[in-house]
């Protein structure tokens, strides 16, 4: 028995937990997005919720701000990362402490942040105050709108603060693992600290890199909590509408919550399917 047929093994049951859990709720959003609600006299499925939300005035307005929310924060994110573990890979005279601080915050609860960024960042938050004091504006209220905001800024500077350390710990780690010489190499041929960087270790990074920002963007697309708190109440990001759909007391725009859902679900899968597509590939090239 090869080591990888021992670990598979191993890992049988917890895989069935999970995916069973998995799958039978996913079954379950599927059926009940159909109309499928037994219990509310629904038998016959049918795609009237999907109709419904697809013909809803802001469904478009608030798919496009879930993707804008999603992409910018991924973006900057990532940009952030790569700068950071570049940096951090660096030795000098207090690394570890820095390295520390860059990871402290992976241990503070998404809710706990947006709290924060609500406290800090808002017409009447603390930099708001300080500034008045200062001078700088005439009143809090002249203080630049930063949450609450249609540009959804208060919802992207709390998802970039999270996720630059969570996509730097894995960047630094697959740094770790590639020898300085590959770099050194590219030196000594005529190339440039940034065309080393480049053309030699950026590319390097790109299945990690990848692979992390999916993570991101896929958990930034669905998490519905943070533009609840730091959003705008309209547009309202796409998950913020399913959760409102879900939680509203006339039971018929249940299935509707149901579908949004499985519109986020399967633009997940899309990301999923393209970060196969791009990563895939690359490491097939490395293993030849």
């Amino acid at each position: 028995m090869t080591d990888r047929t021992r670990i598979f093994l191993l890992l049988t049951p917890a895989l069935l937990l999970l995916g069973g859990l998995f799958l039978a709720g996913l079954g379950l959003g599927l059926l009940r997005s159909f109309r499928y609600m037994p219990a509310l006299g629904l038998t016959e499925p049918d795609l009237s919720a999907y109709a419904a939300v697809l013909a809803s005035p802001g469904f478009l307005a608030s798919l496009g701000l879930s993707l804008w929310i999603a992409g910018v924060s991924t973006v900057i994110a990532a940009g952030l990362a790569v700068l950071s573990a570049v940096l951090l890979r660096q030795t000098f005279p207090g690394r570890a402490v820095i390295l520390f601080l860059f990871q402290l915050n992976l241990t503070v609860p998404h809710l706990v942040g947006a709290i924060g960024i609500l406290y800090l960042f808002s017409q009447s938050g603390s930099f708001a105050r300080l500034a008045f004091a200062a001078g700088l504006i005439g009143a809090p209220a002249d203080f630049p709108v930063l949450t609450q905001d249609p540009w959804a800024i208060g919802i992207i500077l709390q998802y970039v603060w999270k996720e630059v350390p969570f996509i730097g710990l894995i960047l630094l780690a697959n740094l770790q693992a590639i020898s300085p010489g590959h770099e050194a190499a590219a030196r000594s041929l005529g190339a440039s600290r940034w065309q080393a960087f480049r053309h030699v270790l950026l590319p390097m990074l790109m299945p990690g890199l990848v692979a992390a920002s999916a993570l991101v963007f896929a958990f930034a697309f669905g998490a519905y909590e943070i533009p609840l708190i730091l959003g705008a109440h309209a547009p309202e990001a796409l998950p913020v509408l399913a959760y409102r759909s879900f939680t509203d007391v006339d039971l018929a725009n249940r299935p509707e919550a149901y579908a949004m859902a499985m519109i986020i679900a399967l633009i997940g899968a899309g990301l999923l399917a393209v970060y196969a597509r791009l990563a895939l590939p690359s490491r097939g090239r490395d293993a030849r």
